[in-house]
């Protein structure tokens, strides 16, 4: 893990911005005290999210909303 001064990283922020793009954590000190770390993203992947709608699927089998669309259309036409 590194360690930048603030004006370090306002000068330098792309090239801190490709380190953690790479996988490296830095902490930005403001007068010799953390005040911030960049860290990598973690997004969800997409198993993560696969898992996730299957999972609402498997819930919501068999639910109805409680309206028909075709009842919601015909009452708009009257």
């Amino acid at each position: 893990m590194r360690s930048v001064g603030s004006y370090e990283a306002k000068t330098h922020l792309p090239r801190l911005l490709d380190a953690v793009a790479g996988g490296e954590t830095v902490t930005i000190t403001k007068h010799g005290r953390p005040v911030a770390r960049l860290v990598p993203f973690a997004g969800a992947s997409s198993r993560d999210l696969t898992d996730v709608i299957a999972g609402m699927r498997k819930r919501s089998a068999g639910r109805t909303l409680g309206v028909a669309a075709r009842d919601l259309i015909d009452e708009g036409r009257r």
